[in-house]
């Protein structure tokens, strides 16, 4: 055989081989796909199964159960803080040196109990001085009021003249001015002097103290501030539909996450004005007393929102296939199986169902049932 008769044979193999192996793969992947599609199975043709006719069958009255439709309320829960409704703070009237601070953040008072003690020592003097400057007064006011009588009594006999009875009616009156004026100067010291002794104006607990002993104090700028832990309450900005539906002294839930408790509150204020950002009215409910409570902790007030209708069913009436949940139905003495849609199972056993039943339906136990 000639090296041609050999190349040409090596160019009908090769080109064999392109066309064979294509063919193929092509054949192996078509069977492959059939395969998968369950082509080389046994099939069955379409048709309904029989319902089990249960009219024959006697069920006793633990192995049913009727649905009953019942009718809850609605509640929408709102974003709440607990804030106090009586806090003050405690700030000067006057610009002096603070000399003490009795109190510090946590501390409970009392009303009247002494918090912070001013400087004092130059309102004491002007005291001194208006007290001294009555007593001069008074003594200028005695000779006055003498003088007077003296001279009114001369003035009847014809001793003296007018003139000299309008002068000393005249020193009189100027003296007496002058004396309610140094009285008036008197209090208002006394007042001063108050100012520099600063007591608790409610029963209370300290929240923070802004200044220390040795610090000047400014006319009305803040040292303490403290509340009243008996008047807490529960402030929520409730959306206009809902805060519409809200009266005076109605009872409402309020849940307290930081304590795990659940309280009843009263409304005790609506404001009569929407904010216009978030369309809301700011909603206060008055709270028990709670040892644990806090200006500023979160809350959630539980809003009434309508009613619902609820389906509930024993949980032993649930069959399970996988993570599906099923029940059993007698329907007119046939037995059917249907799917459900159930919610979180409650303590007393039962299952809110979400979809899948109607009130009036009667459902089997499973263990009277097999699957088929």
């Amino acid at each position: 055989m000639t090296q041609r008769e050999v190349r040409k044979d090596k160019v009908k193999k090769s080109t064999a081989q392109k066309v064979l192996i294509p063919v193929i793969a092509l054949t192996v992947l078509l069977l492959m796909v059939a395969w998968l599609a369950g082509s080389f199975n046994e099939k069955v043709s379409p048709a309904l199964n029989n319902s089990k006719n249960t009219s024959n069958t006697a069920f006793d009255k633990n192995s049913t159960y009727k649905v009953v439709a019942s009718t809850n309320a609605i509640f929408e829960p709102v974003a709440a803080s607990v804030e106090a409704k009586q806090a003050t703070i405690i700030s000067s009237r006057i610009l002096a040196r603070i000399d003490t601070i009795h109190i510090r953040a946590g501390d409970k008072v009392n009303k009247g109990d002494l918090l912070i003690q001013l400087e004092q020592v130059d309102l004491q003097s002007q005291v001194l001085q208006a007290k001294q400057n009555i007593k001069a007064l008074q003594a200028r006011y005695k000779e006055a009021k003498q003088n007077l009588e003296r001279s009114t009594e001369l003035f009847k006999k014809q001793l003296v003249a007018e003139f000299d009875l309008d002068k000393n009616r005249a020193d009189y009156h100027s003296i007496a001015a002058e004396l309610t004026a140094a009285k008036q100067a008197l209090a208002q010291a006394k007042t001063t002097l108050s100012y520099a002794t600063l007591t608790a104006p409610i029963n209370g607990l300290i929240v923070d103290r802004f200044a220390e002993p040795g610090d000047t104090a400014q006319a009305g700028a803040k040292l303490l501030s403290l509340y009243n832990p008996l008047s807490l309450r529960v402030e929520a900005q409730v959306r206009e539909r809902l805060a519409l539906t809200l009266v005076h002294g109605q009872a409402i839930e309020i849940e307290l996450p930081s304590v795990n408790k659940t309280i009843i509150g009263e409304i005790e204020e609506i404001v009569p004005a929407v904010n216009t950002g978030s369309r809301s009215f700011l909603i206060k409910a008055r709270i028990p007393y709670h040892k644990s409570l806090l200006p500023g902790m979160y809350a959630r007030m539980l809003i009434p929102a309508g009613e619902q209708i609820k389906l509930n069913i024993p949980m032993d009436k649930v069959a399970h296939v996988g993570q599906l949940d099923f029940v059993w139905l007698n329907v007119k003495g046939d037995v059917q199986r249907r799917f459900v849609q159930l919610g979180k199972t409650q303590q007393n056993g039962m299952v809110p169902v979400i979809s899948g039943l109607m009130a009036g339906d009667e459902i089997i136990t499973p263990q009277y049932m097999s699957l088929p």
